[in-house]
């Protein structure tokens, strides 16, 4: 086999077959990763810091066993630890965070047999639907790099789009996983709150609202990762129940005949890019075509209140996050340390008393009573995962001064995701269409507490009846 020549043309299961059957080695796999992103990162800026030795040195050990043994890999430059390797998080005055020892997941990682050498750019402390931080640079889409490729995960999708990896690291507390993944056309699967392990530091990300998981090309190499990190580490404050079969397994399953409700307006009652409206109905009729039951039907929440607590809940949670790396520090962060919006998250987060945190909990719980309803009749909500194509860089300015527009410019083009992050229901974001202009359209779907099984079923029929494997941007062929 030709690594060069060859390597597109495989997922993360299938690079590791390769390995597995003798057809190439673990090295040679490294090396052509470590090519393309030599060759595509200039152009797209979604690189926070390589890990080429210590990658080199897990091969050298031969610690590539596992289901993924061998496949390149990248880590998302936030929350998740990998031993004596910075952590900047997007952020000056996190910069040179070197933590001693791994996360939970970075282990199981580990322990699947993916070689990390890499880590994708985040917008600071993940706060944004761009992933444009003043601490490293913007990261551009894949499929117009004057576009951005969507975030916090946008890092992570604009190289795995780019086929530099097949599969890599995200987190989602907001839909940072789902809308990098729409705007690079990708899969991304946010798991079920509690389904992948917050620890050994912390129970939970956000207050609960935040999962780790990852963005792939196939649906395939996204079950099979939720198979090596699913499960409570010891101490976990909650899981939901395991599934009777592994996730795996349910790739090519018959789901059955579900009940589909599909959206072609907002939450909010505005309007859908007319591509994005296209794309939802043509989706609406495939899963039609594939025998479903497909009505036009949303949940209903108290979007308001929703909004307020979800805020109260995020910057309480930034607040102490700075807060404790102020303490490590020894000071403050100055005036050039944090971004405008997150200085704002910072004062906010540290007005929210006790009481106000626990009403915004109670609310956000709320969400999730009311949202279940909905689910008692259908199997899963169909939308676009964001409302329109994505924008130029610069659009969500974090350093902007005016706090209502940039947030409300975020809460326009991202409608839907964050529902999810309330209920703690598992949702995932599929390729499935294309604008007139070829910019990837993502359909959204979210799903029944729990129940990534029904999900993963659905999307592999749609990835049957809609293969995307083989659309991928100019900038990949390298």
């Amino acid at each position: 086999m030709s690594v060069g020549t060859d390597y597109l043309r495989y997922d993360g299961m299938g690079l590791a077959g390769l390995v597995a059957g003798g057809e190439v080695h673990p090295s040679e796999l490294l090396e052509e990763a470590l090519r393309r992103s030599e060759a595509v990162d200039p152009h797209l800026g979604a690189m926070a810091s390589t890990m080429e030795e210590e990658a080199r040195r897990q091969i050298a050990r031969g610690d590539t066993s596992g289901p993924f043994g061998g496949t390149p890999f990248l880590l998302k430059d936030l929350r998740a630890q990998y031993a004596g390797t910075p952590t900047d998080s997007g952020s000056r005055f996190f910069a040179g965070t070197v933590p001693e020892y791994d996360t939970e997941v970075v282990r199981r990682h580990r322990r699947a047999g993916l070689v990390t050498f890499g880590k994708t750019k985040t917008p600071e402390l993940g706060c944004n639907l761009a992933t444009e931080p003043r601490w490293g640079g913007p990261a551009r889409n894949p499929w117009d790099t004057a576009l951005i490729p969507g975030g916090s995960s946008g890092g992570a999708a604009a190289l795995v789009a780019a086929r530099v990896v097949p599969i890599a690291h995200a987190t989602d507390g907001g839909g940072s996983i789902r809308i990098p993944a729409a705007c690079c056309g990708l899969f991304g699967l946010k798991p079920t709150r509690g389904r992948t392990p917050a620890g050994p530091d912390r129970g939970e990300g956000w207050g609960g609202l935040s999962v780790e998981h990852a963005v792939s090309v196939t649906v395939r190499d996204s079950a099979l990762l939720l198979d090596a990190t699913a499960g409570p580490d010891p101490g976990a404050p909650y899981y939901p129940a395991s599934p009777s079969r592994s996730f795996l397994s349910l790739v090519g399953a018959d789901p059955g005949r579900l009940r589909i409700g599909y959206s072609l307006h907002t939450p909010r009652g505005h309007d859908l890019h007319p591509e994005h409206r296209r794309v939802t109905e043509e989706t609406a009729r495939l899963c039609e075509e594939l025998g479903h039951i497909v009505e036009e039907a949303s949940p209903r929440w108290d979007l308001n209140r929703a909004g307020a607590a979800y805020s109260t809940v995020v910057n309480a949670n930034v607040a102490r996050t700075v807060a404790d790396r102020a303490r490590t520090l020894g000071r403050l962060p100055g005036p050039d340390d944090l971004e405008a919006d997150i200085r704002r998250r910072v004062e906010e987060g540290n007005r929210t008393g006790a009481l106000a945190y626990l009403e915004a909990l109670d609310t956000i719980h709320r969400v999730g009573r009311q949202v279940s309803g909905f689910f008692e009749t259908h199997d899963a909500w169909l939308t676009p995962t964001v409302a329109a194509p994505p924008p130029p860089l610069g659009t969500f300015d974090t350093d902007s001064e005016d706090t209502a527009r940039f947030r409300s410019l975020i809460g326009r083009f991202s409608p839907f995701c964050s529902v999810a992050n309330m209920t703690g229901q598992p949702a995932m974001s599929v390729p499935l269409g294309q604008t007139s202009d070829g910019l990837p359209v993502g359909m959204h779907f979210l799903g029944r507490y729990g129940d990534e099984a029904t999900l993963l079923m659905l999307a592999a029929k749609l990835e049957e009846a809609r293969p995307w494997f083989g659309r991928r941007p100019a900038v990949a062929e390298v």
